[in-house]
């Protein structure tokens, strides 16, 4: 298991220096979070980073994407690698964890003091962020609920980023734009993800310096 991970950070090494280095002139987005960023189950161009970088083309914004998301991750994880991820320093950040606290039903204060770490550290960073909100599995209590589903904007409000409310909120529950496992979106599911998120990307490159 350590070995897999080490391999992974390694692989993510490499794709942000490899990104740095190609795309000098560009703004560099960096895109922080779990599989439902990393596009679990999606091919290359069919994934949240693929379609984004299309989408911003289309729109005018060529930027260079950085895509550092880990399948699995929890926010611990994601703070526990945040600074040798920056070593490459990129222009913004997407950053969208808390799903899989969530689903292992991990304690609400543990999941907003690791976010509220990170966004410490980027905006203390001067990096421009957009943060994707979660809401939480209806099944697992109203408390539970309640305190899970309104910390990303009490984040952002006190960060003072960028915020999106939820990030699966332009396909819903709807079957037909999940995988077989109904929490990840397949192809036609993350385009709407993507239609939606985009004026606020948008926003965020316009944020760059």
């Amino acid at each position: 298991m350590l070995k897999a991970a080490w391999v992974q950070a390694m692989a993510l090494l490499i794709s942000i220096v490899s990104a740095a280095v190609a795309y000098a002139d560009e703004p560099t987005i960096l895109i922080y979070g779990d599989s439902l960023l990393a596009g679990l189950g999606l091919g290359a161009e069919e994934g949240f980073e693929g379609q984004l970088r299309a989408a911003l083309a289309a729109e005018g914004k060529e930027v260079s994407i950085v895509n550092a998301s880990v399948s699995g991750d929890t926010t611990a994880d994601g703070l526990d690698r945040l600074a040798w991820t920056l070593g490459e320093r990129p222009d913004a950040v997407i950053l969208g964890l808390g799903a899989n606290d969530m689903l292992r039903g991990l304690p609400v204060d543990e999941t907003r003091a690791n976010l509220d770490s990170m966004l410490q550290e980027l905006t203390s960073a001067d990096l421009p962020v957009l943060l994707l909100g979660m809401k939480a599995d209806r099944g697992l209590g109203a408390d539970y609920v309640e305190a899970f589903d309104r910390l990303f904007q009490a984040l952002a409000e006190k960060h003072g980023v960028q915020f999106y409310p939820f990030y699966l909120e332009a396909i819903g529950l709807d079957a037909g734009f999940y995988q077989q496992d109904l929490r990840h979106p397949n192809a036609e599911g993350v385009a709407r993800i993507v239609v939606d998120v985009l004026p606020q990307v948008v926003a965020l490159v316009d944020e760059i310096p």
